[in-house]
């Protein structure tokens, strides 16, 4: 069996991490050790925080409906309850977007979810 040397495919994963950490401080883009461990969490952060991102965005268009719904004399649990009532499906993100792009149009919603509740 031939003898085989692993010169070339560590250094080409080296290499392959150096240029992964450019731009962390220190060792962690210098060193190859301590450069593998900050490339390993910053993946992990990357991994986790794309998820958080979908909740952050929720959180946001709730913000942004409420402020808009309590404009309109409705609370956000309110304004949501009628719209189930009222049969009208639109989601979060849509209405979120309604309340700050287009406010007449949101009063206009929200007006029907105030008559599905009375």
């Amino acid at each position: 069996m031939s003898r085989v040397k692993r010169g070339v495919t560590a250094h080409r994963r080296h290499k392959k991490v150096l240029s992964l950490t450019e731009g962390h401080r220190g060792q962690r883009h210098r060193v190859f050790r301590r450069a593998n461990e900050s490339m390993l969490h910053a993946l992990r952060y990357n991994y986790v925080d794309r998820r958080d991102r979908k909740g952050d965005f929720r959180e946001l268009w709730i913000m942004r409906i409420n402020a808009a719904a309590r404009l309109n004399g409705l609370s956000y649990s309110r304004l949501i309850h009628g719209l189930r009532v009222a049969g009208i499906d639109l989601d979060r993100k849509a209405l979120a977007d309604l309340a700050v792009t287009r406010p007449d149009a949101f009063s206009k919603v929200a007006d029907q979810a105030k008559a599905a509740l009375a």
